[in-house]
């Protein structure tokens, strides 16, 4: 699985299960393998076997991530709190009940989660992952300024170096001006990209609502086959270097082998989707080697696009998100995502990449889908605006969101973060993607 080589990582677990281990240690490690495969009903009964031969609190944490993917919340949260039980300072376990779990002033956790931040105050982190939850806490609470102080401190744990983050937007926008769709011949995926936590996972559960549409979930597979193509090792996934080379591989062989890997691994038949943002940068080479395949890219009101993903607490190993421990730098951001997929609009085919509001959606769901699946090249299906009913399995922090009916209350979020959120409105202002009457006040920089 380290390798990038999922069907094979999945075929070694399927074989070792069907040893039937009882060891704890076992168990979970096969079902850690079919869980990063998206396999999470296969994970569930090991987990739990796991669970329930040892007091470890790891197990019960995997247990109920896996429970909270699959949308059984209130198993979820009882895992969970098994975890806690035995580690009361469980960082991952706190993030994941916290964010499954509204807060209230009358039901809340922060006197034991100040008192988990406290005990794993010299491991960063940890610090990082309680300060995220202590944070959401508070803002579900509606006090912002203690929010924002938290994620402050969350952030404090790493610097961010923009220079990698540079070099990887240079080399995409560099792959725009190389396109040319010459590939395997595929209409089967459709590739949603854009920023994170900008409702992504949303328009995945729209389309995959459709009787002719299954979800792949988060995928980095098309990353893994450019890897492969090109000779680099899988640890480089999403690499300036990966780019460059790819211009140059076999678009028809990468094509091929990122269609069989996806059908061999999740067994998935006909058109299905590939919720990965981060293939925002390898858009043109998704159309190089599947020239029939659909991109689609969420845009969000800038403001809260880098509040959102600034107050994400994502994995400490992911360095391609480093810069949501800088305010400024999320902004920074912001404006380098802006220019490219400008770019890639300009550059790529109408028919084959195209940007849709988040706001929109939530503004005009039923003409927002019909716009999407028209360009999609499918028939309108009422299930989709019902997308809440949908009992696919989410792995990702909109697990919750994702399945209660649409809601307008995440935007315009930004506007209750001022005027600690100035520093950022203040690039973006500088950078032209928003208007000053936009936030009265605001001091021109």
């Amino acid at each position: 699985m380290a390798l990038g080589r999922t069907t094979e990582a999945v075929e070694a677990a399927t074989a070792a299960e069907a040893l039937a281990p009882r060891d704890a240690y076992s168990l979970d490690t096969i079902a850690v393998v079919f869980t990063k495969a998206g396999l999470h009903e296969r994970a569930v009964p090991l987990y739990k076997q796991a669970a329930t031969s040892t007091n470890a609190p790891g197990y019960h944490y995997n247990l109920a991530a896996a429970l909270q993917f699959l949308g059984r919340m209130d198993e979820a949260r009882a895992s969970y709190r098994a975890c806690l039980a035995r580690d009361p300072a469980h960082p991952l376990a706190w993030s994941g009940l916290v964010q499954i779990t509204r807060q209230t002033p009358e039901a809340n956790d922060i006197p034991a989660l100040e008192r988990a931040f406290a005990a794993r105050a010299n491991n960063p982190e940890a610090v990082h992952i309680l300060g995220h939850a202590l944070a959401k806490t508070n803002e579900d609470l509606g006090d912002y300024p203690r929010a924002m102080n938290w994620l402050a401190k969350a952030k404090a744990v790493r610097r961010f170096d923009p220079a990698a983050e540079d070099a990887l937007f240079a080399a995409a926008e560099r792959s725009a001006s190389a396109f040319c769709p010459e590939g395997h011949t595929s209409a089967r995926p459709i590739f949603i990209v854009g920023m994170p936590r900008t409702g992504t996972t949303l328009l995945e559960r729209i389309l995959s609502s459709h009787s002719e549409v299954s979800t792949a979930g988060e995928l980095n597979d098309f990353a893994s086959s450019l890897c492969r193509a090109t000779g680099n090792a899988a640890d480089r996934l999403y690499h300036p270097a990966v780019i460059d080379a790819a211009a140059r591989a076999d678009p028809k062989a990468i094509g091929e082998a990122y269609v069989a890997s996806v059908s061999a691994t999740l067994g998935l038949a006909g058109r299905f989707v590939d919720k990965q943002p981060l293939n925002v940068f390898l858009a043109p080479l998704i159309l190089r080697a599947l020239p029939d395949a659909r991109i689609i890219c969420l845009r969000r009101h800038p403001a809260d696009a880098v509040l959102s993903t600034y107050r994400q607490a994502f994995a400490g190993s992911a360095r391609i998100y480093d810069y949501t421990f800088d305010l400024e730098g999320a902004a920074r951001h912001y404006l380098k995502f802006d220019r490219l997929v400008r770019r890639l609009a300009e550059t790529l085919p109408a028919d084959r990449f195209c940007e849709v509001s988040y706001e929109a959606i939530v503004s005009d769901l039923e003409g927002q889908v019909r716009r999407v699946l028209e360009f999609c090249d499918l028939p309108f299906e009422p299930a989709c605006l019902d997308f809440h009913e949908n009992a696919a399995p989410v792995a990702t922090a909109s697990a919750a969101q994702v399945r209660q009916p649409l809601y307008a209350t995440s935007v315009g979020r930004w506007k209750r973060y001022r005027p600690m959120l100035d520093p950022a409105l203040a690039v973006l202002l500088a950078g032209g993607c928003i208007d000053p009457a936009e936030a009265p006040g605001l001091a021109a920089p």
